[in-house]
Protein backbone atom coordinates (compact mmCIF):
# COMPACT_ATOMS: atom_id res chain seq x y z
CA UNK A 1 0.00 0.00 0.00
CA UNK A 2 2.90 1.82 0.56
CA UNK A 3 4.59 1.54 -2.22
CA UNK A 4 1.09 2.48 -4.05
CA UNK A 5 0.99 5.90 -2.27
CA UNK A 6 4.54 6.97 -3.45
CA UNK A 7 3.79 5.97 -6.88
CA UNK A 8 0.53 8.20 -7.02
CA UNK A 9 2.34 11.05 -5.16
CA UNK A 10 5.17 11.06 -7.46
CA UNK A 11 5.23 13.99 -10.21
CA UNK A 12 3.88 13.49 -13.71
CA UNK A 13 6.69 13.34 -15.99
CA UNK A 14 6.98 17.26 -17.82
CA UNK A 15 5.58 17.71 -20.80
CA UNK A 16 7.98 18.28 -23.77
CA UNK A 17 8.94 22.07 -23.77
CA UNK A 18 7.30 24.29 -26.10
CA UNK A 19 9.56 26.95 -28.24
CA UNK A 20 9.18 30.22 -29.13
CA UNK A 21 12.11 31.44 -31.12
CA UNK A 22 11.51 35.55 -31.77
CA UNK A 23 13.67 37.45 -33.74
CA UNK A 24 14.39 41.22 -34.37
CA UNK A 25 15.01 42.89 -37.45
CA UNK A 26 18.33 45.23 -37.95
CA UNK A 27 19.24 45.72 -34.42
CA UNK A 28 22.16 47.27 -32.58
CA UNK A 29 24.81 45.20 -31.45
CA UNK A 30 24.06 47.10 -27.64
CA UNK A 31 20.65 47.97 -28.32
CA UNK A 32 18.61 46.81 -25.08
CA UNK A 33 19.03 48.25 -21.17
CA UNK A 34 20.31 44.77 -20.05
CA UNK A 35 23.13 45.05 -22.24
CA UNK A 36 24.09 48.68 -20.76
CA UNK A 37 22.15 51.25 -22.83
CA UNK A 38 20.81 53.55 -20.83
CA UNK A 39 18.54 55.78 -23.26
CA UNK A 40 15.98 52.92 -24.28
CA UNK A 41 12.85 51.32 -22.92
CA UNK A 42 12.90 47.68 -23.16
CA UNK A 43 11.89 46.17 -20.20
CA UNK A 44 10.36 43.02 -21.63
CA UNK A 45 13.46 41.90 -23.09
CA UNK A 46 15.17 42.87 -19.79
CA UNK A 47 13.02 40.81 -18.01
CA UNK A 48 13.30 37.97 -20.12
CA UNK A 49 17.15 38.06 -19.80
CA UNK A 50 16.35 38.32 -15.85
CA UNK A 51 14.90 35.06 -15.87
CA UNK A 52 17.28 33.50 -18.42
CA UNK A 53 20.86 33.36 -19.76
CA UNK A 54 22.17 36.78 -22.08
CA UNK A 55 25.22 35.98 -24.32
CA UNK A 56 27.80 38.55 -24.46
CA UNK A 57 29.62 37.23 -27.60
CA UNK A 58 26.55 35.95 -29.69
CA UNK A 59 26.93 36.24 -33.45
CA UNK A 60 24.44 35.64 -36.21
CA UNK A 61 24.90 34.01 -39.22
CA UNK A 62 24.94 36.90 -41.45
CA UNK A 63 24.79 40.37 -41.45
CA UNK A 64 22.09 40.62 -43.82
CA UNK A 65 18.17 39.53 -43.31
CA UNK A 66 17.46 36.18 -45.14
CA UNK A 67 21.07 34.98 -44.90
CA UNK A 68 20.97 35.26 -41.19
CA UNK A 69 17.70 33.68 -40.87
CA UNK A 70 18.50 30.79 -42.71
CA UNK A 71 21.62 30.14 -40.66
CA UNK A 72 18.99 30.10 -37.95
CA UNK A 73 16.14 28.16 -39.16
CA UNK A 74 18.67 25.80 -40.75
CA UNK A 75 21.49 25.40 -38.56
CA UNK A 76 23.95 25.53 -41.24
CA UNK A 77 25.41 28.39 -43.19
CA UNK A 78 23.77 30.77 -45.18
CA UNK A 79 25.55 29.90 -48.57
CA UNK A 80 25.03 25.96 -47.70
CA UNK A 81 21.27 26.78 -47.30
CA UNK A 82 21.03 28.28 -50.78
CA UNK A 83 21.66 32.10 -49.50
CA UNK A 84 24.13 34.06 -49.67
CA UNK A 85 22.74 38.09 -49.62
CA UNK A 86 18.72 38.55 -49.60
CA UNK A 87 16.19 36.06 -51.26
CA UNK A 88 13.12 38.09 -53.29
CA UNK A 89 10.64 40.41 -52.25
CA UNK A 90 8.08 39.85 -55.45
CA UNK A 91 5.96 37.09 -55.75
CA UNK A 92 6.49 34.30 -58.01
CA UNK A 93 10.56 34.85 -58.12
CA UNK A 94 12.77 32.56 -57.58
CA UNK A 95 15.34 32.48 -54.77
CA UNK A 96 15.33 30.89 -51.39
CA UNK A 97 16.34 28.17 -49.07
CA UNK A 98 17.65 25.02 -51.21
CA UNK A 99 14.73 22.67 -51.50
CA UNK A 100 15.27 19.57 -49.20
CA UNK A 101 17.32 21.43 -46.50
CA UNK A 102 15.28 21.25 -43.53
CA UNK A 103 14.39 23.64 -41.07
CA UNK A 104 13.71 24.05 -37.16
CA UNK A 105 10.34 23.77 -38.57
CA UNK A 106 10.43 20.55 -39.61
CA UNK A 107 12.62 18.70 -37.23
CA UNK A 108 10.12 20.00 -34.27
CA UNK A 109 7.18 18.94 -36.40
CA UNK A 110 8.62 15.33 -36.87
CA UNK A 111 9.03 14.87 -33.53
CA UNK A 112 5.24 15.72 -32.64
CA UNK A 113 5.23 19.69 -32.49
CA UNK A 114 2.67 21.79 -33.66
CA UNK A 115 4.77 24.65 -35.80
CA UNK A 116 3.49 27.99 -36.78
CA UNK A 117 5.23 31.28 -38.41
CA UNK A 118 4.40 34.49 -37.70
CA UNK A 119 5.89 37.61 -38.95
CA UNK A 120 8.48 38.32 -41.56
CA UNK A 121 9.80 35.37 -43.44
CA UNK A 122 12.03 36.42 -46.40
CA UNK A 123 13.18 33.21 -47.42
CA UNK A 124 11.78 33.03 -50.84
CA UNK A 125 8.30 34.00 -52.22
CA UNK A 126 7.00 31.04 -54.51
CA UNK A 127 4.80 27.95 -53.45
CA UNK A 128 8.41 25.87 -52.76
CA UNK A 129 9.70 28.78 -50.38
CA UNK A 130 6.80 29.93 -48.48
CA UNK A 131 6.68 28.78 -44.67
CA UNK A 132 3.60 25.82 -45.14
CA UNK A 133 6.94 24.15 -47.68
CA UNK A 134 9.54 24.48 -45.22
CA UNK A 135 7.91 22.70 -41.77
CA UNK A 136 5.42 25.25 -40.77
CA UNK A 137 1.58 24.14 -40.07
CA UNK A 138 0.40 27.60 -40.58
CA UNK A 139 1.76 31.02 -41.56
CA UNK A 140 1.04 34.40 -41.34
CA UNK A 141 2.80 37.11 -42.67
CA UNK A 142 5.00 39.26 -45.04
CA UNK A 143 6.68 37.11 -47.30
CA UNK A 144 9.33 39.27 -48.62
CA UNK A 145 11.77 41.81 -46.94
CA UNK A 146 10.09 44.88 -45.54
CA UNK A 147 6.14 46.82 -45.29
CA UNK A 148 4.99 49.80 -44.42
CA UNK A 149 2.65 48.75 -41.24
CA UNK A 150 -0.16 49.94 -42.13
CA UNK A 151 -0.91 48.96 -45.33
CA UNK A 152 0.91 45.83 -45.61
CA UNK A 153 2.95 47.01 -49.14
CA UNK A 154 5.72 46.62 -50.29
CA UNK A 155 7.14 50.18 -50.92
CA UNK A 156 10.63 49.71 -52.96
CA UNK A 157 10.19 50.18 -56.44
CA UNK A 158 7.41 49.98 -58.66
CA UNK A 159 5.26 48.48 -59.23
CA UNK A 160 4.19 48.73 -55.33
CA UNK A 161 3.76 45.17 -53.82
CA UNK A 162 1.04 44.08 -51.37
CA UNK A 163 2.38 41.43 -49.01
CA UNK A 164 -0.08 39.92 -46.45
CA UNK A 165 -0.49 36.14 -46.25
CA UNK A 166 -1.88 33.68 -44.52
CA UNK A 167 -0.79 30.10 -45.34
CA UNK A 168 0.36 31.28 -48.90
CA UNK A 169 -3.07 33.04 -49.92
CA UNK A 170 -3.03 37.08 -50.03
CA UNK A 171 -5.17 38.41 -47.60
CA UNK A 172 -6.31 42.10 -47.04
CA UNK A 173 -6.33 43.71 -43.36
CA UNK A 174 -5.43 47.47 -44.42
CA UNK A 175 -5.54 49.96 -41.75
CA UNK A 176 -4.35 47.10 -39.01
CA UNK A 177 -0.94 47.66 -37.43
CA UNK A 178 0.80 44.82 -38.32
CA UNK A 179 2.90 44.66 -34.99
CA UNK A 180 -0.54 43.78 -33.34
CA UNK A 181 -1.82 41.64 -35.57
CA UNK A 182 1.52 39.36 -34.94
CA UNK A 183 0.14 39.71 -31.24
CA UNK A 184 -2.92 38.64 -32.10
CA UNK A 185 -1.97 35.98 -34.45
CA UNK A 186 0.81 34.49 -31.89
CA UNK A 187 -1.65 34.50 -29.16
CA UNK A 188 -4.37 32.62 -31.43
CA UNK A 189 -1.42 29.99 -32.43
CA UNK A 190 -0.66 29.17 -28.83
CA UNK A 191 -4.52 29.23 -27.56
CA UNK A 192 -5.05 26.77 -29.83
CA UNK A 193 -1.48 24.56 -29.45
CA UNK A 194 -1.71 25.06 -25.58
CA UNK A 195 -2.50 20.96 -24.65
CA UNK A 196 0.73 20.29 -26.83
CA UNK A 197 4.08 21.04 -27.72
CA UNK A 198 4.29 23.62 -30.04
CA UNK A 199 7.37 25.59 -31.83
CA UNK A 200 6.12 29.43 -32.81
CA UNK A 201 8.59 31.36 -34.96
CA UNK A 202 7.92 34.77 -34.46
CA UNK A 203 10.33 37.15 -36.29
CA UNK A 204 9.55 40.97 -35.71
CA UNK A 205 9.89 43.74 -38.92
CA UNK A 206 10.74 45.88 -36.05
CA UNK A 207 12.35 47.95 -35.85
CA UNK A 208 13.09 47.57 -39.38
CA UNK A 209 12.49 50.78 -41.46
CA UNK A 210 10.51 52.12 -42.46
CA UNK A 211 10.08 53.26 -38.32
CA UNK A 212 6.14 53.54 -37.37
CA UNK A 213 5.90 53.72 -33.56
CA UNK A 214 3.35 54.35 -31.13
CA UNK A 215 2.81 57.82 -30.93
CA UNK A 216 2.88 57.36 -27.30
CA UNK A 217 6.70 56.62 -27.70
CA UNK A 218 7.19 59.28 -30.10
CA UNK A 219 6.58 61.48 -27.14
CA UNK A 220 8.26 59.67 -24.73
CA UNK A 221 11.57 60.45 -26.48
CA UNK A 222 10.61 63.40 -27.60
CA UNK A 223 14.62 64.98 -26.30
CA UNK A 224 16.30 61.94 -28.20
CA UNK A 225 17.89 63.44 -31.60
CA UNK A 226 16.35 62.46 -35.00
CA UNK A 227 17.05 59.35 -35.82
CA UNK A 228 17.41 57.90 -32.31
CA UNK A 229 14.31 59.16 -31.43
CA UNK A 230 12.48 57.30 -34.27
CA UNK A 231 14.92 54.20 -33.65
CA UNK A 232 14.40 54.16 -29.97
CA UNK A 233 10.42 54.60 -29.93
CA UNK A 234 9.93 51.79 -32.90
CA UNK A 235 12.08 49.50 -30.43
CA UNK A 236 10.34 50.29 -27.26
CA UNK A 237 7.02 49.54 -29.78
CA UNK A 238 8.16 46.00 -30.46
CA UNK A 239 9.70 45.33 -26.69
CA UNK A 240 5.92 45.68 -25.53
CA UNK A 241 4.13 43.64 -28.15
CA UNK A 242 6.93 41.12 -27.22
CA UNK A 243 5.47 41.79 -23.48
CA UNK A 244 2.23 41.04 -24.76
CA UNK A 245 3.10 37.90 -26.25
CA UNK A 246 4.72 36.41 -23.51
CA UNK A 247 2.02 37.49 -20.74
CA UNK A 248 -0.20 35.40 -22.38
CA UNK A 249 2.44 32.37 -22.17
CA UNK A 250 2.53 33.62 -18.50
CA UNK A 251 -1.59 33.55 -18.20
CA UNK A 252 -2.32 30.04 -19.59
CA UNK A 253 0.68 28.70 -17.31
CA UNK A 254 3.12 27.74 -19.57
CA UNK A 255 5.79 29.70 -18.74
CA UNK A 256 8.08 26.90 -17.27
CA UNK A 257 7.06 24.45 -19.51
CA UNK A 258 8.63 27.37 -22.44
CA UNK A 259 11.91 28.10 -24.35
CA UNK A 260 11.88 31.39 -25.27
CA UNK A 261 15.07 32.44 -27.16
CA UNK A 262 15.59 35.95 -28.40
CA UNK A 263 18.07 36.98 -31.37
CA UNK A 264 17.97 40.23 -33.87
CA UNK A 265 18.90 39.04 -37.19
CA UNK A 266 22.08 41.42 -37.21
CA UNK A 267 23.21 44.93 -36.51
CA UNK A 268 20.83 48.00 -37.12
CA UNK A 269 20.23 49.87 -40.35
CA UNK A 270 22.67 53.18 -41.84
CA UNK A 271 20.32 52.71 -44.75
CA UNK A 272 18.80 55.84 -46.15
CA UNK A 273 15.56 54.79 -45.52
CA UNK A 274 16.84 54.15 -41.86
CA UNK A 275 17.91 58.31 -41.96
CA UNK A 276 21.24 56.77 -41.97
CA UNK A 277 20.69 55.21 -38.64
CA UNK A 278 19.24 55.23 -35.86
CA UNK A 279 20.69 51.96 -33.92
CA UNK A 280 23.72 51.83 -31.59
CA UNK A 281 26.78 49.17 -31.97
CA UNK A 282 28.45 50.90 -28.98
CA UNK A 283 32.29 50.12 -28.95
CA UNK A 284 31.97 47.78 -32.37
CA UNK A 285 32.77 48.94 -36.06
CA UNK A 286 29.93 48.63 -38.98
CA UNK A 287 26.52 47.76 -39.08
CA UNK A 288 23.68 45.76 -41.35
CA UNK A 289 25.93 44.33 -44.16
CA UNK A 290 29.13 44.88 -42.54
CA UNK A 291 31.29 41.83 -41.10
CA UNK A 292 32.89 44.11 -38.79
CA UNK A 293 31.03 43.25 -35.60
CA UNK A 294 28.60 45.64 -35.46
CA UNK A 295 26.78 44.05 -38.21
CA UNK A 296 27.03 40.57 -36.17
CA UNK A 297 27.31 41.26 -32.87
CA UNK A 298 24.37 40.96 -30.95
CA UNK A 299 21.99 40.71 -28.12
CA UNK A 300 20.63 37.00 -27.63
CA UNK A 301 18.82 35.44 -24.67
CA UNK A 302 17.61 31.78 -24.03
CA UNK A 303 15.05 31.75 -21.24
CA UNK A 304 13.04 28.54 -19.24
CA UNK A 305 12.50 29.45 -15.85
CA UNK A 306 13.28 26.36 -13.87
CA UNK A 307 15.19 24.26 -16.40
CA UNK A 308 17.88 26.60 -17.67
CA UNK A 309 20.17 29.54 -15.22
CA UNK A 310 18.25 32.59 -14.11
CA UNK A 311 19.92 36.33 -14.74
CA UNK A 312 23.02 34.27 -16.04
CA UNK A 313 25.94 36.16 -18.22
CA UNK A 314 27.53 33.83 -21.04
CA UNK A 315 30.60 35.11 -22.91
CA UNK A 316 31.68 32.05 -24.70
CA UNK A 317 31.48 32.42 -28.41
CA UNK A 318 28.06 30.94 -29.70
CA UNK A 319 26.31 31.55 -33.32
CA UNK A 320 22.81 31.50 -34.90
CA UNK A 321 23.40 27.87 -36.50
CA UNK A 322 23.62 26.83 -32.24
CA UNK A 323 20.12 27.18 -32.06
CA UNK A 324 18.75 24.53 -34.15
CA UNK A 325 21.33 21.37 -32.04
CA UNK A 326 20.77 23.34 -28.79
CA UNK A 327 17.35 23.31 -29.20
CA UNK A 328 16.79 19.83 -30.39
CA UNK A 329 18.74 18.80 -27.35
CA UNK A 330 16.92 20.61 -24.76
CA UNK A 331 13.05 19.17 -26.48
CA UNK A 332 14.94 15.49 -26.28
CA UNK A 333 14.37 15.28 -29.69
CA UNK A 334 17.24 13.68 -32.18
CA UNK A 335 19.95 15.77 -33.09
CA UNK A 336 19.98 17.13 -37.02
CA UNK A 337 22.64 15.08 -38.13
CA UNK A 338 26.20 15.71 -38.83
CA UNK A 339 25.47 18.05 -42.38
CA UNK A 340 24.79 21.33 -39.94
CA UNK A 341 27.24 24.06 -38.56
CA UNK A 342 25.57 24.61 -35.81
CA UNK A 343 26.43 22.79 -32.10
CA UNK A 344 24.19 22.86 -29.31
CA UNK A 345 25.12 24.91 -26.40
CA UNK A 346 23.74 23.01 -23.80
CA UNK A 347 26.68 23.08 -21.73
CA UNK A 348 27.45 26.39 -22.27
CA UNK A 349 24.09 27.21 -20.63
CA UNK A 350 24.84 25.14 -17.69
CA UNK A 351 28.17 26.37 -16.85
CA UNK A 352 30.32 30.03 -17.46
CA UNK A 353 33.51 28.11 -17.26
CA UNK A 354 32.31 25.85 -20.33
CA UNK A 355 34.21 25.89 -23.44
CA UNK A 356 32.62 27.41 -26.62
CA UNK A 357 31.80 24.69 -29.00
CA UNK A 358 33.65 26.72 -32.05
CA UNK A 359 36.95 26.54 -32.70
CA UNK A 360 36.88 28.22 -35.73
CA UNK A 361 33.89 30.30 -37.26
CA UNK A 362 32.88 31.33 -40.79
CA UNK A 363 31.08 33.70 -42.70
CA UNK A 364 30.01 34.99 -46.57
CA UNK A 365 28.04 37.78 -47.66
CA UNK A 366 27.59 37.43 -51.76
CA UNK A 367 29.12 35.12 -54.08
CA UNK A 368 32.38 34.99 -56.64
CA UNK A 369 35.30 36.26 -56.16
CA UNK A 370 34.03 39.66 -54.42
CA UNK A 371 32.27 38.37 -51.42
CA UNK A 372 32.65 39.63 -48.13
CA UNK A 373 34.23 36.92 -45.82
CA UNK A 374 35.18 36.18 -42.30
CA UNK A 375 36.98 33.88 -39.94
CA UNK A 376 37.52 33.56 -36.80
CA UNK A 377 39.61 31.77 -34.83
CA UNK A 378 39.85 32.33 -30.89
CA UNK A 379 40.23 36.22 -30.68
CA UNK A 380 41.31 36.81 -34.02
CA UNK A 381 39.35 37.49 -37.14
CA UNK A 382 40.41 37.45 -40.57
CA UNK A 383 37.63 39.86 -42.90
CA UNK A 384 38.40 39.89 -46.61
CA UNK A 385 36.37 42.62 -48.96
CA UNK A 386 35.77 44.20 -45.79
CA UNK A 387 32.36 46.69 -45.72
CA UNK A 388 32.43 49.29 -42.92
CA UNK A 389 28.78 50.43 -42.72
CA UNK A 390 28.93 52.47 -39.31
CA UNK A 391 27.97 55.63 -40.98
CA UNK A 392 25.71 54.53 -43.95
CA UNK A 393 26.05 51.78 -46.52
CA UNK A 394 27.00 53.99 -49.77
CA UNK A 395 29.71 52.75 -52.22
CA UNK A 396 32.72 53.27 -49.45
CA UNK A 397 35.88 51.44 -50.24
CA UNK A 398 36.17 47.80 -49.60
CA UNK A 399 39.18 46.63 -47.43
CA UNK A 400 41.08 44.06 -49.02
CA UNK A 401 42.24 41.84 -46.23
CA UNK A 402 41.62 43.49 -42.86
CA UNK A 403 42.97 41.16 -39.71
CA UNK A 404 41.34 42.03 -36.34
CA UNK A 405 41.84 41.05 -32.78
CA UNK A 406 38.50 40.91 -30.81
CA UNK A 407 40.20 41.16 -27.02
CA UNK A 408 42.97 43.30 -28.02
CA UNK A 409 40.75 46.09 -30.11
CA UNK A 410 37.01 45.06 -29.79
CA UNK A 411 36.48 48.26 -32.15
CA UNK A 412 38.49 46.42 -34.73
CA UNK A 413 39.70 49.71 -35.78
CA UNK A 414 43.66 48.04 -36.01
CA UNK A 415 44.26 46.07 -38.83
CA UNK A 416 47.19 43.39 -37.24
CA UNK A 417 47.91 41.84 -40.69
CA UNK A 418 50.90 43.41 -41.52
CA UNK A 419 52.15 42.51 -37.89
CA UNK A 420 50.84 39.01 -37.93
CA UNK A 421 51.56 37.40 -41.14
CA UNK A 422 51.57 34.00 -39.66
CA UNK A 423 48.02 34.87 -38.27
CA UNK A 424 46.88 35.59 -41.78
CA UNK A 425 48.16 32.22 -43.76
CA UNK A 426 46.65 30.49 -40.69
CA UNK A 427 43.31 31.88 -41.36
CA UNK A 428 43.18 32.23 -45.01
CA UNK A 429 44.05 27.77 -45.06
CA UNK A 430 40.67 27.57 -42.58
CA UNK A 431 38.88 29.79 -45.29
CA UNK A 432 40.81 27.93 -48.32
CA UNK A 433 39.35 24.02 -46.59
CA UNK A 434 35.91 25.91 -45.78
CA UNK A 435 35.45 26.87 -49.20
CA UNK A 436 36.67 23.27 -50.74
CA UNK A 437 34.29 21.22 -48.01
CA UNK A 438 31.31 23.33 -49.03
Amino acid sequence: MAAVSAHAAAAPPRRAPNVILIMSDDQGSVDLGCYGTEDLVTPHLDALAGRGVRFTQFYSAAPVCSASRAGTLTGRHPVRAGISGNAPSQQGENGGLTPGVLTMADHLRAGGYATGHVGKWHLGYNDATRPTARGFDSSFGHMGGCIDNWSHFFYWAGPNVHDLHRDGAEIHQPGRFFADLMVEEATRFIDNHRARPFFLFLPFNLPHYPYQPDLKWLDHFRALPIPRRFYAAFLATMDERIGAVLHNVEELGLAEDTIVIFQPDHGHSTEERAFFGGGNAGPYRGAKFSLFEGGIRLPAIISQPGRLPHGAVRGQVVHGCDWLPTVLDLCGLPPAGDDIDGRSITRVLAAADAPSPHEVLHWQMGDGPAAQWAVREGDWKLIGHAWDTSVDDRGHERIPLFLGNVAQDPGERHDFAAEQPEVVARLRAHRAQWLAHG
